[in-house]
């Protein structure tokens, strides 16, 4: 009979066994029933997105959760958020709810977490932390660890000595030869300790889902490892594998550059009998001069981008533009996938190797295919928006702003111009909304008394075409040259004389608050 089963702290392990008067029986041992708890043989899909509160959640974090999600749902499985706090002196104070909340806000939101809860809690690695100790000291019994007392004096000179040898900075292992009566008094007199885990070779290497099979050995480079830190935290090698463990991660998707040190956890997870997830590296983000992104680069952050008035759509759709990943997808800057779209195409076989730059003017044009997209597909709704978006901003200002003369055509004309919807009330746009915010102006070519009879011409023409008729006439018998009036227009009414056609202005104005804003501008000189 085939069965996973967990006992104690020793769980998930495929033995073939038989019933025999109410015990179990597998290779040399003999353990009551009522010790196991079984589970099915066929594992669900469970997999974890496990950031640390130290920060904000930046556009790499979100790509790592957003595969993961994508990967639980198209397989029926459930994505859970955990949050690892064991550096705590790196926390910051509210990072951990915020962490969720940009979640549900991504449209991404955990199916078990700190807030929500399940089966598996807790969900915030300082509230496990007798689940670490049992593990540790399960370990030391086994002698798969062992308490080290070395100083960080020493530890430094090792380090030293290794450079100045150019050799890999190994550990001496030189209290893993500490008899039991030198541990037992150092513990009595309260010697400060970290503990350590033995490594052993691991010449198989281990599988990769995206990268095949990958070969490190940690034994010959790195030295034993400290899983639990002297005020008694676990490191994230030990936290890591103990909450995969007894969540029942199914798989661990994760950033390429825990690539290397997950030889480690395979090791540990041997040491304790557990089988270990199945492991998918995905290929790093980096900035497009090809540095690392880093969580102190606020134009990466998400509530930054969400402040600065970027969709949720643009966001989603932006990080997937790097990294493969999906099947079938076009690779457009104009295409904005659901996210219930982009799960349908979403395969891990399609995710590359290689690394990824981002370019972030490619959001830009990425929310301007969105706004431009909900302008299409529900035109009503998308102008009340911006007119409640334009009240609201504009609500302190003096005057009185116009959402009425041709309001459709200027935010057609103005989602030529815009990344975000928050952008219409730029001041450089201000102009459309007939409000003067103009702080100063760029120096006129002409004089005031040539300006004001031009703005006679204004008033008595029908349209923008039969001005220019008469402006054209009226510069040739004054000796003016007609394109410098007109920038001088364009300087009374947004302040600069580059910009947009003047005819363009006039036309998305209206004739009337056109010579009016200018009349007014000219006036105030």
């Amino acid at each position: 009979m085939l069965l996973k089963f967990r006992a104690g702290l020793k769980t998930c392990v495929r033995v073939t066994v038989r019933k025999d008067e109410g015990m179990w029986i597998y290779p040399k041992r003999r353990i009551s029933i009522s010790a196991f708890k079984l589970c099915s043989v066929e594992t669900p899909v469970r997999v974890r997105f496990a950031p640390s509160p130290t920060g904000e959640l930046h556009l790499g974090g979100f790509r790592t959760a957003l595969y993961n999600y994508l990967f639980a749902k198209k397989h029926g499985g459930k994505f859970i958020l955990r949050i690892e706090d064991t550096d705590q002196n790196r926390l910051v104070p509210g990072a951990a709810l915020q962490l969720e909340n940009i979640l549900d806000w991504l449209r991404i939101p955990p199916d078990e977490s700190p807030t929500k809860g399940g089966d598996f809690g807790p969900y915030v690695q300082s509230e496990r932390l007798n689940l670490y100790k049992q593990v540790v000291d399960q370990m030391i019994r086994e002698g798969q660890a062992y308490r080290c007392f070395c100083t960080e004096k020493r530890l430094e000179i090792l380090r030293k000595e290794s450079a100045k040898m150019r050799t890999p900075n190994i550990y001496d292992r030189r209290c893993l030869h500490l008899s039991e009566a030198e541990i037992a008094e150092k513990l009595e007199a309260g010697v400060k300790h970290t503990v350590r885990f033995k490594l052993s070779p691991l010449p198989e290497g281990y599988q990769d889902l995206i990268y095949g099979e990958v070969r490190h050995d940690v034994f010959a480079l790195e030295g034993d490892p400290i899983i639990m830190k002297s005020d008694g935290y676990p490191t994230y090698h030990l936290a890591n594998i103990v909450d995969d463990h007894y969540m029942n991660i199914s798989h661990v998707l994760r950033g390429a550059e825990w690539q290397a040190s997950t030889p480690k956890h395979v090791l540990m997870y041997r040491a304790m009998g557990w089988t270990p997830p199945q492991f998918a590296h995905l290929p790093l983000m980096s900035n497009a001069d090809g540095s690392k992104l880093s969580k102190r680069q606020q134009d990466l952050h998400i509530r930054h981008l969400r402040e600065k008035g970027y969709s949720q759509e643009a966001i989603l759709n932006f990080v997937t533009l790097v990294g493969g990943g999906f099947e079938n997808k076009e690779y457009s800057l104009r295409s904005i996938f659901s996210i219930g779209e982009l799960l349908q195409m979403f395969e891990l076989s399609k995710i590359s190797h290689a690394s990824g730059r981002i370019e972030m003017e490619r959001l830009d044009d990425l929310n301007n295919s969105f706004i431009r997209q909900r302008f299409n597909n529900n035109k009503d709704a998308f102008l009340q928006e911006c007119k409640d978006l334009l009240i609201s901003n504009t609500k302190d200002l003096p005057g009185d702003i116009d959402l009425d003369t041709n309001f459709e055509g200027k935010i057609e004309w103005l989602l030529q111009r815009i990344t975000t919807v928050g952008q219409l009330t730029n001041p450089e746009f201000m102009f459309l909304w007939n409000l003067d915010t103009v702080e100063s102006m760029d120096e006129l070519n002409c004089e005031k008394e040539i300006l004001s009879q031009v703005i006679d011409l204004l008033e008595q023409a029908d349209d923008f075409k039969q001005f220019q008729a008469a402006l054209k006439k009226f510069c040739k018998s004054n000796n003016l040259k007609a394109p410098r009036v007109l920038k001088d227009l364009r300087v009374l009414i947004t302040g600069k004389s580059e910009g947009p056609p003047i005819g363009e202005i006039y036309d998305l104005m209206g004739r009337e608050n056109f010579s009016s804003m200018i009349k007014n501008r000219l006036s105030s000189l």
